[in-house]
């Protein structure tokens, strides 16, 4: 009997990037992952970069995880083995990039979008604001070719078209002046698909399900209207990947039961982190910190993610028995990790608008909001001081991106447990808030790029199913 020929499925693979931040690659991505979706195709979506709020709008057009590839805070050996695990399988892999197509941290574009598509060897959709030019975006196209010629820009998706006469200049003197197709256009709308807010587009999950539904359908009917989708896949590079080995274990031990407070006010979760807990044999129990009465019973830990608390104030602040619930949690010794909104969510208070609003209370802390950002990029931190979840001397990459600040705080910047390298932190450069066993960060981490973070929490839970979830330690 002859044996069977193993066929890998391909997956075609592109990269959607713009000539800066706000040029349109978050509607085109979101646009063409509903329209491939909605042919039937199964989408991989990834996010280049640090951002939860476009990884949470690709997720619910793709109806699949979204996953961050970030070479800033991951190695060149885990994006590259993040990016096969996770579109293997898939038919069509999708990368929004993110600001734009060169812009890195150096001068010259170090972790840009264009070192990933190089990195991965993906071809490279270019989004182009063409509002109130024509032909010069033949030269802005030709330059993005010319300036790396290992950045394969295979098509153009011309943005904020205003006619038919005004698509027809533009596709004409981009064709004709570099030979790049173009490949769609995205008409000029009269209000954004995307409702805005102090940290750009409103999360989806904020959005509400049939709304978020809703704008996600819209999207797919304009790619299908204004995208030529079958060259665009025939465009995007042909790729086999193995299909994915399971993971190593973190550790083999016992099963741990680690709260998230998962709702309106905290949707910052990377999917790799939530990943990163469940492999390492943690059960993940999501909690609603606007109407749940208590914490449930049978927590080993807690994980409270970034967020918005600062728009959901007066529903927190409302919901007291929750409060309370998680400060005599933190008193009784419960591990809890927490970043950005949740840091300020374990404050005293925070000053909203005028109004001040009481929160969890586990370390004295007021903060008040700013009309600018007060962190705003990758962050390098140390751990100098001992804490339930990092080893002293690790090295922590993360980022920041906030507009809260401290108005009032009954501590001093020696008492944190990390040293600020690289960004901002709490207060003078340290950043690390500690009481018994919670540790509280503005810094945000991406658990591929910081491995002692999920080892931690889950070591932490261990710990303290161990001693019966009734130890005390300061």
């Amino acid at each position: 009997m002859k044996s069977k020929l193993m066929i890998r499925p391909e997956t075609r693979c592109i990269v959607i990037a713009g000539l800066s931040g706000g040029s349109g690659k978050s509607v085109a991505s979101v646009a063409l992952a509903a329209a491939l979706r909605q042919r039937g195709s199964r989408v991989a979506p990834f996010k280049k970069g640090p951002d939860y709020i476009d990884a949470g709008w690709l997720t619910a057009a793709a109806g699949q995880p979204c996953y961050n590839l970030d070479p800033f805070l991951m190695s060149v050996a885990a994006v590259g083995e993040s990016f096969q695990r996770h579109a293997a399988g898939a038919e069509f892999a999708l990368i929004e990039g993110n600001r734009g197509l060169y812009d890195g941290v150096t001068a010259e574009g170090e972790f840009s979008t264009a070192e990933l598509a190089v990195l991965l060897d993906v071809p490279v959709l270019l989004v182009v604001n063409c509002s109130k030019t024509t032909r010069t975006v033949a030269a802005m196209v030709l330059g993005c070719r010319e300036l790396d010629k290992r950045v394969r820009i295979a098509g153009v998706i011309l943005n904020q078209i205003a006619s038919p006469r005004h698509e027809r200049i533009i596709r004409q003197a981009v064709e004709q002046d570099t030979g790049i197709p173009v490949v769609g256009i995205i008409p000029r709308l009269e209000k954004d698909i995307f409702p805005m807010r102090h940290l750009g587009v409103l999360p989806h999950q904020e959005y509400g399900d049939s709304n978020a539904e809703a704008a996600v359908s819209r999207l797919a009917a304009l790619a299908e209207a204004h995208f030529d989708l079958d060259l665009i896949v025939r465009l995007a590079a042909p790729r086999c990947f193995e299909p994915p080995s399971a993971l190593p274990q973190i550790k083999d031990t016992e099963n741990v039961t680690i709260g998230i407070l998962r709702d309106a006010a905290f949707q910052f979760y990377y999917q790799e982190n939530l990943d990163a807990l469940r492999e390492g044999g943690a059960e993940l129990v999501m909690i609603n910190a606007l109407i749940a009465e208590q914490l449930p019973e049978g927590l080993d830990a807690l994980y409270i993610g970034g967020g918005f608390p600062e728009t959901h104030a007066q529903h927190l602040g409302e919901n007291a028995s929750f409060r309370t619930s998680v400060r005599q949690a933190a008193e009784q010794g419960l591990p809890i990790y927490a970043e950005c909104g949740g840091l300020m969510y374990l404050g005293r208070s925070i000053i909203v608008d005028g109004s001040e609003y009481p929160l969890v209370g586990v370390f004295p802390v007021t903060f008040t909001m700013s009309q600018k950002p007060q962190a705003h990029g990758y962050s390098i931190c140390t751990v100098e001081q001992k804490n339930p979840f990092y080893p002293l001397g690790t090295q922590i990459k993360g980022h920041e991106f906030r507009y809260s600040t401290v108005a009032n705080w009954d501590g001093r910047a020696e008492e944190l447990a990390l040293r600020v390298e690289r960004g901002t932190g709490f207060q003078e450069k340290r950043d690390g808030l500690r009481k018994n066993n919670v540790l509280a960060l503005y810094t945000h981490v991406l658990a591929p790029g910081a491995p002692e973070w999920a080892a931690g929490l889950l070591r932490a839970a261990q710990d303290w199913r161990k001693k019966g979830r009734h130890s005390n330690t300061e």
